[in-house]
C-alpha cells in the first residue's frame, strides 16, 4: 500500500508510527490520542469490563510503542495493526479470567479403583512440577511459566520478552527437556 494510495489520515498515522519507531514520545502521544477511544471500545466489546479493557489497551499501546519499528504499511493500516495488539491482550485477559474461574474438580470414589483411576493417581502433582521448575534456570522457568501457567502462545511470549519467535521455540523445547530431566532426578 503506497503512501499515495492511502487517505491523508492513514498517511498521517503511518508517519506517526515511523516517528514512534525512532522513539518520538510526542508522536506516540498523538497516535494514542487518535486511537485510544477506538481501542477502548473494541476491548470493551471483547471483555465486557471497562477496567479490564483499559488494562488491555494500556498493554497494547505499550506493545505498539516497543514494536513500532516492525510496523509494515504494506500489510495493514496503523489502526488495524494496533487493534491486533488490543485483541491479543483482551484475549489474554479472557483466558486468565477463565483459568481463575475454573473450580477444582471434586472426585468421589465409587468402588474399586479402575485402570483409569490408577493412571490419574500416577500423574504428576502440581507441587512435584513446581519443584522441578524451581530447579531450572530463570530463563527456562520463565518461558515455561508463561506458556503453561499464563497460557501465552509462543508468539505472545516472543512479544512479551521482546525475543525472536525462533528463539522462544528453541528455549521452550530445551526448557521442557531440562524439566523432564529435573523431574526424573
Amino acid at each position: 500500500m503506497a503512501l499515495s494510495d492511502v487517505s491523508p489520515s492513514v498517511a498521517h498515522d503511518q508517519h506517526l508510527l515511523s516517528l514512534v519507531a525512532l522513539g518520538d514520545e510526542g508522536a506516540f502521544r498523538e497516535f494514542y490520542a487518535r486511537h485510544a477511544r477506538t481501542a477502548l471500545g473494541f476491548a470493551v466489546r471483547v471483555l465486557r469490563d471497562r477496567d479490564l479493557a483499559e488494562d488491555a489497551i494500556q498493554e497494547a499501546f505499550l506493545a505498539a510503542w516497543r514494536q513500532a519499528g516492525a510496523y509494515c504499511p504494506e500489510r495493514s493500516k496503523p489502526v488495524s495493526w494496533l487493534l491486533t495488539f488490543v485483541h491479543r491482550r483482551a484475549v489474554d485477559h479472557v483466558r486468565r479470567q477463565q483459568r481463575h474461574a475454573a473450580d477444582p474438580l471434586e472426585l468421589e470414589v465409587l468402588g474399586e479403583p479402575s485402570a483409569e483411576d490408577e493412571a490419574v493417581g500416577n500423574m504428576p502433582t502440581r507441587a512435584w512440577i513446581r519443584a522441578g521448575l524451581d530447579r531450572l534456570s530463570a530463563p527456562d522457568r520463565e518461558v515455561l511459566e508463561l506458556a503453561y501457567y499464563a497460557g501465552y502462545t509462543q508468539s505472545e511470549i516472543a512479544d512479551h520478552l521482546e525475543t525472536p519467535l525462533g528463539t522462544i521455540k528453541s528455549r521452550t523445547s530445551t526448557a521442557l527437556q531440562r524439566l523432564n530431566t529435573a523431574l526424573a532426578a
